[in-house]
């Protein structure tokens, strides 16, 4: 069996399973190999994990091959950092084996192409403050695809959300409301009978961030 002088480890192992007679100044090393449930087979290394065995790989060309055949999956392209961890530990292992894997994917060209993000950054996550008084910060968001119903045959609502007392208001309406619309909708239950809201947290949607 091929080792690798990079891996001292190793050698100190393979000379301890194929020792044919106990060397008591060897037993403390021994011992600390067990535990992992190292072990050989027909020349070949194994190392035991919980219900499985993995095959011990200590050739330095070995363990390039089986990289890239882990990475370059023929029918799905170049696999993410997960599957392709995956894939290896389902049957070998070697020394800092997830610490070369990930070096080995952050340098395959082909990989970092194809997953590079392109467009503007996504912004920070800014923190809300939290609201001292009634409707003060709210929450609102649109609920449609609704049955029609009701005399103006409502097939959307309009919720709204106090975030200091929790309330919650639901106000019937028209998927194909305009901003206009919305905007009426809002001052006549909130502004008419609350008061103007500092902060309004809401999704993309044009109706808010226009004429709104």
């Amino acid at each position: 069996m091929k080792t690798s002088s990079k891996h001292k480890q190793c050698h100190i192992l393979l000379k301890l399973l194929q020792q044919k007679y106990r060397r008591p100044e060897m037993d403390p090393q021994l011992r600390n190999y067990k535990d992992n449930k190292f072990f050989l087979i027909n020349g070949l290394l194994y190392r035991r994990e919980k219900h499985k065995s993995a095959l011990k790989v200590i050739d330095r060309d070995h363990i390039s091959l089986i990289l890239q055949e882990c990475h370059h999956c023929p029918y799905m392209g170049h696999m993410s950092e997960d599957r392709t961890k995956e894939t290896v530990e389902s049957t070998d292992w070697w020394p800092k084996w997830e610490q070369e894997l990930s070096e080995y994917i952050n340098l395959c060209e082909l990989y970092q192409k194809a997953n590079r993000k392109h467009g503007k950054k996504y912004g920070l996550l800014q923190p809300i403050e939290e609201p001292k008084h009634p409707w003060e910060t709210i929450n609102m968001d649109w609920v449609t695809g609704l049955v029609p119903g009701g005399r103006e045959n409502f097939n959307a609502c309009l919720v709204l959300a106090d975030l200091f007392s929790k309330s919650v208001r639901f106000l019937p309406c028209h998927k194909e409301d305009t901003e206009m619309d919305t905007a009426l909708l809002f001052w006549c239950n909130i502004i008419s009978t609350c008061s103007v809201p500092k902060i309004i947290i809401s999704d993309r949607d044009p109706k808010f961030t226009s004429e709104f």
